[in-house]
């Protein structure tokens, strides 16, 4: 059976990273995959996709009308000559557009995986009715939704996004962290893109009280991306861009991960934290609580207060017993639901119930 991928850009990105595992995941299950993707990187890097990819140059993530037309003529069309049975989309530009033409070219089966909501509460009004609609007209066009995590269902629900849902959480290769000795030290990690809404400016302004009440806490941010400079001068140590295969070497430094994001599907790098036995503290938002279970494998906090972000932290690397206990419990709630051939198992499944 022939199935397409089509995601807009393959920077390095949770979604990126889910979209390749699977393509290669299915390869060796026997399916015939393509991904296809637009040209663009960025700041975060390119990701290696470790299989040919069809790029379509017109496929970008701004709006333009003239390119929209030019990608979505182009999908059609390979739709067509490859006559493919399943056409899965992801990410919103190429959701949208791939959608269109899977249904134009008569594709039997239209997947949408849903890696975060494309409209969301902090995007002006305007915006947010026009992605809401999109998102209402591209249903149409839709044979399933995947949901990386339960709370993608319920906001697209929630707005009037009609169709059918199944969960399948966003899935790793999780053997590099489960491998990662114990934490030692008292170092407060953060793993993000400098970009808006990865939520940088409350972890830095978390960052004095943390310091006062723990004053051998060292404090270590991992990723590259435009607003890096604006935090330049801050007592912490900046990694700058790293590889994928490199964030398990920079978790094993981390005592306690800290994930701040106003706008998250399903937080791999709180997953990542967890099998490597990390404690983690993160905002109460999409998806998190599916993974940071308050209480149980860290704490939520709720978004945008600093201060109770801070106390977090602070319990944690001043009850060593409690994060173990924490970090113990996590690793084997992820072992259970987050590894990438469960991932993998659950969408070829899928495909098959689909056909």
């Amino acid at each position: 059976m022939k199935v397409a991928h089509v995601i807009t850009r393959l920077i390095v990105g949770g979604a990126q990273e889910n979209t390749v595992a699977t393509c290669l995941g299915l390869r060796r299950r026997g399916w015939d995959v393509d991904l296809i993707s637009g040209p663009q990187t960025g700041p975060e890097g390119a990701l290696e996709a470790g299989m040919p990819v069809t790029i379509i140059h017109a496929l970008r993530r701004e709006p333009n009308p003239v390119f929209d037309v030019q990608a979505c003529r182009v999908l059609c069309r390979l739709f067509r000559e490859r006559r493919y049975d399943i056409v899965h989309t992801h990410s919103g530009k190429a959701g949208l557009l791939g959608r269109l033409a899977a249904q134009l070219a008569g594709v039997p089966v239209v997947v949408h995986t849903i890696h975060g909501p494309s409209f969301y509460p902090y995007q002006n009004p305007v915006g947010n009715w026009l992605f809401r609609w999109a998102e209402q007209l591209a249903a149409e066009w839709t044979t399933q939704f995947i949901s990386v995590a339960d709370a993608m269902t319920a906001q697209y629900q929630a707005a009037g996004v009609a169709g059918k849902f199944v969960t399948i959480h966003s899935g790793m290769n999780l053997e590099p962290y489960l491998q990662l000795p114990p934490p030692h030290g008292a170092v407060v990690g953060k793993i993000a893109r400098f970009f808006r809404l990865k939520g940088h400016e409350f972890f830095f302004a978390a960052l004095p009280k943390i310091k006062a009440a723990v004053p051998e806490a060292r404090f270590l941010l991992v990723g590259d991306g435009i607003y890096r400079q604006k935090y330049a001068q801050q007592p912490a140590e900046f990694t700058g861009l790293v590889r994928p295969e490199e964030i398990p070497a920079q978790i094993a430094r981390m005592s306690v991960l800290v994930h701040l994001s106003l706008r998250e599907g399903l937080p791999r790098t709180l997953v990542q934290a967890l099998a490597a036995g990390r404690p983690v503290v993160a905002f109460d938002v999409d998806g998190a609580r599916e993974v940071c279970r308050d209480g149980e494998t860290g704490f939520l906090v709720r978004a945008g207060d600093v201060v109770g972000v801070a106390e977090a932290v602070i319990r944690l690397l001043r009850d060593k017993a409690l994060a173990a206990r924490m970090g113990a419990r996590g690793r084997e709630l992820v072992r259970q639901q987050f590894g990438e051939e469960h991932m993998v198992e659950q969408i070829h499944n899928l495909y098959r119930k689909l056909l």
